[in-house]
């Protein structure tokens, strides 16, 4: 990754980053797992700066790492990269095989692009370089907002569990709605909080609404329904879109069961609507949050590198191209010294409102780090690609605002530049690279002239 330190840059960005988050800082339980004291110091002190309370311990071989975790309850591991003491990512396995699920962030010193994509591909939460250890606290935040929607949804599986005692509760429980529907799926009978949380004033009107007919009509949907999978493997409920008699939608998650006669057979199903729309919309902002960039709005590093291996895998089965651009603007640090660090942080939003403008809505515009900046293109091939790069190029030199800037680009199209994230994003950033030599050479080659 190489990314040059911009440290009064970089805190604007972070307390807009914590501003947005808008979560509270409680204890975190850290186990940094490496061997210079005064780096876990500087660790601390910048978690402490934007109001963390830490409680940590320290490992530096795999012996320790593995004592510790069994000794005491940890919220996160952070660890140095690379260490003699340990294999890539062997802090990862370690919790595999003690089946712990404990988030891992790498601190690391000049990190490849494409090595930091296989780590979290790997499952690596991010990667953080030493150099701007100031992302610290953000990707803290990340780590662990991910790991308690990863909970919330453990906790959700597990309240599925059928069993007739559950459903004898549910029934008096008006926070669930409860109905009991023929073997067509038409309503039979329906208790109060089902009339009140599809907003109707009685329950003829309920009655007559055929909500889940269409499930118990289609034997493979039926079965999901009431949890028959063939296997011993757990079956996913079904979540649907109801609307209410407002025309409002409302998200619901069923579950169901059979009703048996007095003499063994089916004449009924009862079923459960668990009103999910406002946990569904907290997923969604969580999801949102940690796959943006704070600063610009953009998609992150870590959703792009999710993107490119969804678009590898659809280009494998489709043999369709995909194009990556790299762009790095020129000269952000002189707009800095300059203008200041606010201008410089509107220069880089500038390029992001260009970005958005010049992309299509299957198209992925992302802020790579720093004054790094990408943008996926599916289904396009080398001459397209370089068309929407020099038309990027031309916006961002002319989109009338002040200081002027510009940005250099470079191209690589799946899969004849690369066929994995790492050969891309090696080739797109050699192309980018050679881009800013040849502008470095015409400056000289102008500033000579003008000299003679």
């Amino acid at each position: 990754m190489s990314l040059k330190s911009r440290p009064d840059l970089e805190q604007v960005e972070r307390a807009a980053a914590f501003d947005a988050l808008g979560l509270s800082r409680n204890l975190v339980r850290i186990l940094f797992v490496h061997r210079f004291p005064a780096e876990i110091e500087h660790c601390l002190y910048e978690l402490k700066k934007v109001r963390f309370t830490v409680s940590s311990d320290i490992a530096v071989t795999p012996e320790q790492f593995a004592e510790r975790l069994r000794a005491k309850p940890f919220d996160l591991v952070v660890a140095e990269h690379p260490s003699p003491n340990w294999q890539e990512t062997q802090a990862l396995d370690i919790l595999r095989e003690m089946k712990k699920d404990i988030p891992v962030i790498f601190l690391v010193y000049g990190l490849k692009r494409e090595t930091a994509a296989k780590f979290i591909l790997k499952g690596v939460s991010d990667c953080v370089e030493m150099d701007r250890i100031s992302h610290l606290p953000v990707a803290v935040h990340r780590a662990l907002d991910e790991k308690a929607l990863r909970d919330q949804r453990d906790r959700a599986e597990k309240d599925l569990r059928r069993s007739e005692a559950r459903y004898r509760a549910l029934a008096g429980n008006l926070s669930y709605g409860i109905c009991r529907c023929g073997l067509d799926g038409s309503f039979l009978e329906v208790n109060e909080a089902m009339i009140r949380m599809l907003g109707y004033e009685s329950k003829g009107e309920v009655l007559v609404l055929g909500l889940v007919r269409e499930i118990i009509q289609d034997p493979p949907r039926r079965a999901q329904l009431l949890g028959h999978s063939g296997t011993n493997s757990q079956v996913d409920p079904i979540e649907m879109e109801w609307r209410r008699k407002d025309q409002t939608n409302l998200k619901v998650r069923l579950s169901g069961r059979e009703v048996l006669s007095e003499k063994g057979e089916l004449e009924a199903y009862e079923i459960i609507a668990e009103d999910v729309t406002r946990q569904r919309e907290v997923e969604d902002h969580l999801r949102r949050l940690a796959a943006s960039d704070s600063l610009t709005g953009l998609a992150n590093y870590r959703h792009l590198v999710d993107v490119l291996d969804s678009e590898i895998k659809r280009s494998n089965r489709t043999n369709r191209q995909f194009a990556l651009l790299f762009f790095d603007m020129d000269g952000l640090k002189r707009i800095n010294d300059r203008h200041g660090h606010m201008v410089g942080s509107q220069a880089l939003c500038r390029l992001a409102d260009v970005l958005v403008s010049c992309c299509r809505g299957i198209d992925t515009p992302a802020r790579f780090g720093g004054d790094e900046f990408a943008v996926v293109l599916p289904e396009t091939n080398a001459d397209e690609a370089n068309l929407v790069a020099r038309r990027i190029c031309e916006r961002v030199a002319n989109d009338g605002n002040g200081p002027t800037i510009s940005v250099s680009a470079g191209v690589a199209v799946f899969p004849q530049n690369g066929e994995t994230i790492e050969k891309l994003l090696r080739e797109a950033d050699s192309a980018l690279y050679s881009m800013k030599q040849l502008k470095s050479l015409a400056v000289r080659s102008t500033s000579t002239a003008r000299a003679r």
